[in-house]
């Protein structure tokens, strides 16, 4: 057998194999980056969090190339540790409860989708208040390392918990597991406030306390109502201030308002409203609002951009800062409950119009909607109540005038007794003097009338922001919270819109025939005309035809609610004058009765008529020596 022998060639090519195998394999060894990616991908496909396909693909596709990921660590720095773990840059989550649906964005930690579930839009869609980003929540920081970044372009990672009945999401961008900014979002059931938290941990080394912390908040509010000019004047931006002031911006054109210690502030959209709260009030902040529409004539999306920048501090280097944000309906009650003052939001009127409608009107259209259904029958019962509720108002007034019928032959004999303007204060005088003797006054008949307008008004602000005649039908009207169009015209005309209502016709009307009526009963009330006092029947006659012309051109767009409160009020008003002249009052025994107050002895003046009656005295002596130096 031949004996083996080691060839010297084949020991130098195993050599030389060895370090070619040797050099591949040093050259070719996998890339930490990559491998860390790769293990990213392993750990997401692992993870008991509910994502869809497309967010995977998506998540997938963002951290497939290691250059990618270098890419995001040059612009990024320490905030691309979310997008290194496997974090979607497109991905979302959608929190939840029986009223509301929110979908988050990891980028930017902030709402891209808020659906009110329980409201349609006027064209019977889905009621969005965020959508289609027509919003923006961002923080602007700047770091120790000199750059600046806004969180609204950074990946945060989601976590959703429960706790209790409270769904918790966190949004966490994070510098390494234990150094982040969190975003924490907590809803609980059948409820439109959502807890808001921004908090950091362990970025006192990374957030630069010296440079501008400042939080942004915008949003372009979308048309939800059919009279997008009625809805653009119940749209405005409202803030608490300090010591629990409330104040507005500007419902037209551009406003823009820089106040301190602001407590909230709200994105009014007539019958919804998105209002943040903070437990630290905002020392300062930058308000802004503008009108997005042209004209009512054109179709818009939006009715206003609403826009709030407010400075942010830091706590011991770190950001801790409790929020709630309310995104729902301006429900008056619902509102209150917070003990916020958010309900302020609703535009009830200021001082006693407020007071009234809080304490008076709200709860007398809770307590008739608690057991009937039709809003249009609840209004004409409202209407019922506060009319007779006023009728002793409108009885005293009209006793007055009816008083001042009686006088008004003998007024007329003073007038010819002491003519010319020399004799103006002496006319006065008589007048008064016989009115007195009578018992008859001329704020006897003003005070009630008077006493009437904090009514008025009161219910020209309660109907418009009742959410609860919102899209309910009465009649021919389908949404009492909205014009109630019977004619569409094919062109627009300036101030009156491009459709005929027919509520505002029938208010005008009756306001005709009511100011008919009550013009001879007002005009008697009047002293006789006067040399040199301008023409009141005149006057009158111009307010007759002026008042039901405004009715008719400015009501034509807003909601039928207040149109049909006015025509049936001023119908049982008209009814109640009818009542009072023919079967209540009797002018033979006003007549009787005044006769013998003018036998009785004159009661002793007050100090108040004593003092009144010298100046007139001291005025009339003046007259006569400018007349003598004439």
């Amino acid at each position: 057998m031949e004996e083996k022998k080691f060839d010297a060639n084949s020991i130098i090519g195993f050599i030389l194999l060895g370090a070619i195998m040797f050099w591949f394999m040093y050259t070719n060894q996998p890339n930490p980056e990559a491998e860390q990616v790769q293990n990213s991908i392993e750990e997401l496909d692992n993870a008991s969090v509910e994502s869809n396909s497309s967010e995977l693909a998506s998540a997938n596709d963002d951290i497939s190339d290691a250059a990618a990921l270098a890419e995001a660590k040059q612009r990024l720095g320490s905030f691309a540790y979310s997008r290194s773990l496997g974090v979607s840059n497109e991905g979302t989550t959608v929190l939840e409860n029986e009223v509301l649906k929110l979908t988050f964005a990891n980028k930017g930690a902030q709402i891209t989708e808020a659906l009110i579930k329980e409201y349609k839009t006027h064209k019977a869609l889905p009621l969005h208040i965020i959508q289609d980003a027509n919003a923006s929540f961002n923080i602007n920081f700047g770091t120790t390392n000199n750059r600046i970044f806004n969180t609204k372009d950074l990946v945060f990672q989601p976590e959703l918990s429960k706790n209790g009945e409270k769904t918790v999401l966190s949004l966490k961008l994070k510098v390494s597991e234990n150094e982040f900014l969190e975003y924490r979002y907590e809803l609980t059931p059948n409820d439109y406030m959502i807890g808001f938290s921004v908090r950091s941990n362990g970025l006192s080394t990374v957030i630069n306390s010296s440079a501008p912390l400042q939080l942004d908040f915008s949003l372009k509010s979308f048309r939800h109502e059919k009279s997008i000019k009625y809805e653009n004047q119940n749209t405005a931006l409202y803030y608490e201030k300090e010591d629990g002031k409330m104040d507005d911006l500007s419902i037209a054109g551009e406003d823009i308002e820089e106040e301190e210690n602001v407590d909230w502030f709200g994105f009014k959209q007539h019958f919804f409203s998105t209002i943040l709260l903070t437990d630290n009030s905002f020392k300062t902040a930058k308000l802004t609002s503008q009108t997005l529409f042209e004209d009512e004539s054109k179709d818009s999306l939006y009715t206003k951009y609403f826009n709030v920048q407010a400075p942010l501090d830091l706590t011991g280097g770190e950001l801790n800062y409790n929020f709630q944000l309310y995104i729902g309906p301006n429900d008056y009650n619902g509102l209150a409950t917070y003990d916020k003052g958010i309900e302020n939001v609703i535009e009830l009127g200021w001082g006693i119009f407020g007071w009234i409608n809080r304490n008076a009107f709200i709860p007398l259209f809770d307590l008739l909607g608690g057991f009937i259904s039709n809003y249009g029958l609840i209004i004409i019962l409202m209407t019922i109540v506060v009319r007779i509720f006023m009728s002793p108002l409108v009885y005293k007034s009209y006793l007055s005038s009816a008083k001042m019928k009686v006088l008004r032959p003998e007024m007329t004999e003073i007038n010819e007794k002491y003519p010319g303007k020399e004799n103006a204060m002496k006319r006065q005088q008589e007048t008064m003097a016989l009115q007195r003797k009578a018992g008859v006054s001329m704020l006897a008949g003003c005070i009630p009338a008077l006493l009437q307008m904090p009514v008025f008004f009161a219910l020209f602000r309660f109907f418009p922001s009742a959410i609860d005649l919102r899209q309910k039908g009465f009649l021919w009207a389908d949404d009492l919270a909205s014009y109630d169009s019977v004619y569409k015209l094919p062109f627009n005309i300036p101030m009156y819109g491009d459709h005929i209502s027919l509520f505002p016709i029938l208010a005008s009307i009756a306001i005709f025939f009511y100011m008919r009526m009550s013009q001879s009963q007002q005009m008697s009330m009047q002293q006789p005309a006067q040399e040199g006092m301008p023409d009141m029947q005149k006057m009158m006659k111009m307010m007759m035809y002026f008042s039901p012309i405004m009715m008719l051109v400015f009501f034509n767009s807003y909601g039928a609610g207040l149109s049909l409160y006015y025509f049936i009020s001023n119908l049982l008003t008209i009814t109640i004058m009818l009542v009072i002249k023919n079967f209540i009052i009797d002018e033979e025994k006003i007549h009787a009765q005044i006769q013998e107050n003018k036998k009785r002895p004159e009661k002793k003046k007050s100090k108040f008529r004593q003092r009144m009656d010298e100046a007139m005295k001291q005025a009339q002596e003046q007259q006569k020596q400018q007349q003598k130096r004439k």
